[in-house]
């Protein structure tokens, strides 16, 4: 009797453990739906893709590739002739917009400049860096960086990116004798000269990844890859579950590499500041070239002067969030962007050979160094990268959250809404551009853009949240693209229509980018 009346006790304990959870988690849940059902009342009358409901697209999309992802997003556009449509991931709605005029209505706003609920999964790697700060401290921020790329200061740099351009043709050129005719890879070679040459212009030091290696790219890759699977399983948002599976985990690892390489160039340039201010003489095999150097005021000793002077220094996790963010964004956008231009050019042998003649119009024969000064008339060459960015802009979307309500003709925003800026589908929008898949550096003709809405092309961005380093990624394509087409032509194995790549934050290569470099002579 007393063993039955001690089992009942114990099934009643667990069953009452059991019912409170049970209550707990409808009243956890309660204010979502009740938020989720707001929304759809509010946003019922936008086109939207097909999805279950509390669940949207996640079962179509979580297991299709980066390539297939961003081949479904295009279909979604070529379904929804309004220019505006909403995806469901669980019970969050991301309304994608890609028309001009639309874009005119939320990019130009100096008050719906957050990005975004989802940009919180960049913050561990990322923090509060200029990329996924808002309000007064991106302000702060934005004013402090932006003499950083001042024209006077980009000069200076464009001396370094073309040292290190002339390192890349030399490692190409070994490259290319070691692979006897066969085609190489070429991305991995430009995705090093980005990295190098955004460590010593915007950081002051030299990492040496052309000549050494490293692995802080594909690091990078990771990162990005395991942010866009996170991103399309809305039960990884959750913290305290994501870092309990093994992706999370991938993750947390992931990201203390990246924060140790950061910390590792931070520490470097503090160490070079010392020594230069004390007039010790450096010597190192390695870094002989780089003394004098230093003496530009690069986007790490800003911050690092400004540290020493504030009442209200900076922490080492503040600065390593911004140059977190630089070395991300200084470096895997632009290496997209040079490595796509090749591409397209070792696939159209006509505008290629225009690029050919114009840079031998400009330098003839001779293997001077370019310059600032050059590179106002390789306006051939400044249409290609615009028609590449067009193509296969770096950054394929981008997002707000309404800080206030949007009216977009007949539809209305609500404040709190997430908009998806689809850049890529901008750009290859039928409606603005006449047969968008082909290649034609001429849509950037003066005669030809004239009559085009601004906001037809924004590979940067626009308003105030556009891209501070986009004349620096301008500067360093123009370089680095000279400098291997004064010296080579090029052809690539794949075509447009069957080269794999995809978004997973930037939009990378899915696969090797084989071409032949064949020398001009």
């Amino acid at each position: 009797m007393l063993s039955t009346l001690k089992t009942i006790t114990k099934m009643d304990f667990i069953s009452l453990i059991l019912y409170a959870f049970g209550i707990i988690g409808i009243f956890a849940i309660l204010p979502r739906l009740y938020r989720y059902y707001v929304l759809r009342q509010q946003l019922k009358n936008i086109p939207e893709t097909p999805g279950l409901p509390f669940v949207g697209v996640v079962f179509q999309v979580m297991h299709m590739s980066n390539y297939e992802r961003m081949k479904w997003f295009m279909k979604c556009m070529e379904n929804n002739k309004e220019g505006i449509f909403i995806q469901w991931l669980g019970t969050s709605a991301f309304i994608n917009i890609f028309k001009p005029e639309y874009f005119e209505r939320i990019l130009p706003s100096s008050v719906n400049i957050s990005k975004g609920s989802v940009y919180d999964l960049l913050r561990p790697w990322l923090g509060n860096g200029l990329l996924t700060s808002t309000g007064q401290q991106w302000f702060h921020d934005r004013k402090l960086i932006g003499p950083t790329f001042h024209f006077s200061i980009l000069e200076q740099f464009a001396v370094v990116q073309y040292e290190k351009a002339e390192i890349l043709t030399k490692c190409l050129e070994r490259e290319i004798k070691m692979n006897a005719g066969k085609p190489i890879d070429i991305f991995p070679f430009i995705i090093n000269v980005a990295l190098d040459i955004i460590c010593e212009t915007a950081m002051g030091v030299n990492t040496h990844a052309q000549e050494t290696g490293t692995q802080y790219t594909s690091t990078v890759h990771t990162a990005t890859t395991l942010i866009m699977t996170r991103l399309i399983r809305p039960w990884y948002w959750i913290d305290a579950l994501y870092y309990l599976m093994p992706s999370g985990k991938k993750f947390k690892a992931t990201i203390d590499k990246l924060h140790g390489f950061t910390k590792e160039v931070i520490n470097k340039r503090k160490i070079e500041r010392q020594l230069q201010r004390t007039n010790t003489e450096v010597e190192s095999k390695d870094d002989d070239n780089d003394i004098g150097r230093q003496k530009r005021t690069a986007f790490l000793d800003l911050l690092l002067d400004q540290n020493e002077k504030a009442d209200t220094p900076l922490t080492d996790d503040e600065v390593r969030a911004q140059v977190d963010t630089f070395m991300f964004e200084g470096h895997d956008t632009t290496a997209v962007a040079i490595t796509w231009a090749l591409f397209l050019l070792g696939n159209n042998p006509e505008h290629q050979e225009k690029v050919h003649e114009e840079l031998e119009e400009v330098f003839g024969n001779s293997d001077a160094p370019i310059t600032v000064k050059d590179l106002p008339q390789l306006k051939y060459l400044d249409r290609v990268i615009k028609e590449t960015l067009r193509l296969f802009p770096s950054v394929p979307l981008i997002m707000r959250q309404l800080t206030e309500e949007v009216k977009l003709d007949n539809y209305t925003l609500p404040k709190g809404a997430l908009v998806t800026i689809a850049i890529q589908l901008a750009h290859q929008n039928p409606e603005v551009w006449p047969d968008p898949l082909k290649f034609d550096p001429d849509r950037f003709l003066p005669e030809n853009s004239k009559l085009r809405n601004p906001y037809a092309y924004v590979p940067f961005s626009a308003g105030p949240r556009n891209c501070i380093g986009q004349r620096f990624a301008q500067l360093e394509e123009k370089i680095v693209l000279s400098a291997i087409l004064r010296k080579w032509r090029v052809k690539s194995v794949k075509t447009f229509d069957t080269i794999k790549y995809g978004g997973s934050v930037i939009l990378r290569p899915s696969e090797s980018v084989l071409m032949y470099l064949i020398p001009k002579n």
